[in-house]
């Protein structure tokens, strides 16, 4: 694999040879620029910032371990190879020893040198996409919330927002969307951080049990009560209690719920005083409450205090560049549960992935790369590694009937208007992310900013 585009810095001051590898290398579609001194080198470092920098030892006015140098004190991280004359080895083992990454010795093999090159930039690449992740990961690490789609964005500010009230507060989205996450990001984010967050599923409850599981219950107030015991709003007392699939919770137990919101008491099974409690309550659901309170199956006081102050998390599918991101996220946490190095996603696999809907959201994405890592016997992620149904959804796509008859040759697009057509919606797709659709479409940005072009100037027609 080349990195069409990258900016390689070759500092050797045989001009001949210079000008023969600046060619070679720029057939794969690199930059070159050509030093022919460690003072020209440095003036050009002054103007830009390589990707990858060739030098040779031994240079007119000093050696290539200056120029190493001058990258390492300013903190980069750039792929250096050293080229030496043959018989000077423990030289090529010194520049290692300085930081170097790789060495080649004279006569040299174009071949052995772009082989390298590619290897080099593969790697930084690798490590990049590692220090974004991470630094993503610290940035919302208030948040525990990955990603940087605008639809993200909207969901953190919204976070920030309710976190500074002490209302109620619905969380609406789809199945393994990470409702629970949001709830916590929420408590994180209030005064009532360093007290407790309890969360309760209500689906998870028998109805005859709910009431003592949420107020608890006095001793004897039933058979098998042979002890009193605090329920959840008791020891969330301070602090925030979600309440997730709130859309489960029978009517009964609603109307104590309202109770609780607006007077701030509760009364424990067979008490017979009410106690204080001061409790944020958090409701999680991924039905249509709406929909419920107009069926008769959810209390229409009880949801408009809820509703005051809504956030809705947004599935997987409206989230763009996201997918990438977690993708690699939680390759990576199954990679280290499973006792593996280093993973990463083919260029294929990773199309596959931003092209699947993922109708169970973050969940779903989350079990595939811990399914693709138990079936991955390297350390590349192939579509042969992906669940079935994401493997065969590009095949369900390409299968879509063209448009029917013959008769109307003005009712088929041309080709050039089904190519705008996709790079829009692959555009869209994508937040605007021009490198993630050049990815995806196959081809480098440049070509992608020639093809945007083309489409403004035919708009402007």
């Amino acid at each position: 694999m080349n990195f069409p585009g990258a900016n390689i810095l070759l500092v050797e001051d045989d001009q001949s040879l210079g000008q023969l590898l600046a060619e070679e290398l720029g057939m794969d579609g690199y930059r070159v620029h050509v030093a022919g001194s460690v003072g020209s080198a440095a003036q050009h470092l002054e103007e830009a910032s390589p990707d990858l920098v060739v030098s040779d030892l031994r240079l007119p006015d000093g050696d290539g371990l200056q120029i190493l140098g001058r990258l390492q004190s300013e903190g980069g991280n750039v792929p250096f190879i050293v080229i030496t004359a043959f018989g000077t080895v423990d030289q090529a083992v010194e520049a290692l020893k300085a930081g170097a990454d790789d060495f080649l010795t004279k006569p040299l093999s174009t071949d052995h040198l772009r082989l390298k090159i590619r290897r080099l930039l593969a790697h930084a690449d690798i490590s990049r996409q590692l220090a974004e992740i991470k630094g993503r990961e610290q940035g919302d690490g208030a948040f525990g919330l990955l990603g940087d789609s605008r639809a993200m964005d909207r969901l953190r500010a919204e976070i920030r927002q309710v976190a500074r009230s002490q209302a109620a507060v619905l969380i609406n989205g789809e199945s393994g969307t990470g409702k629970e996450l949001v709830a916590r990001a929420i408590h994180r984010q209030s005064d009532r951080k360093d007290m407790p967050f309890l969360a309760v599923n209500c689906a998870g409850i028998p109805a005859e049990l709910m009431e003592s599981e949420f107020f608890g219950h006095e001793a004897g107030a039933f058979t098998g009560a042979r002890q009193a015991r605090k329920g959840l709003f008791a020891e969330a007392d301070g602090g925030t209690l979600l309440l997730d699939e709130i859309g489960e919770m029978p009517m009964a137990l609603q109307a104590k719920l309202l109770r609780v919101l607006q007077e701030g008491r509760i009364k424990p099974v067979g008490a017979d005083q009410e106690e204080p409690v001061d409790v944020r309550i958090l409701a999680a659901t991924h039905v249509d409450l709406h929909r419920a309170v107009a069926e008769g199956g959810f209390r229409e006081d009880l949801y408009y205090r809820l509703e005051t102050l809504a956030i809705n998390v947004p599935p997987l599918c409206e989230r763009g560049d996201d997918i990438d991101l977690l993708a690699m996220h939680f390759l990576r946490d199954a990679a280290r549960r499973q006792g593996r190095g280093f993973m990463k996603l083919s260029e294929v696999t990773s199309r596959l992935l931003m092209d699947y809907p993922f109708p169970g959201n973050v969940r779903e994405l989350a079990s595939a790369m811990e399914r693709a890592v138990t079936f991955c016997e390297g350390d590349t992620i192939h579509p042969e590694h992906l669940p079935d149904r994401i493997r065969k959804r590009r095949a369900e796509v390409a299968a879509d009937p063209a448009p029917s008859g013959d008769g109307n040759l003005a009712r088929w697009p041309t080709l050039e208007q089904l190519q705008q057509d996709y790079v829009t919606r692959v555009m869209d797709a994508v937040d605007g992310n021009k490198r993630r659709a050049a990815q995806i479409l196959g081809i480098n940005r440049r070509t992608l900013y020639r093809w945007l072009e083309n489409q403004g100037e035919r708009a402007g027609d």
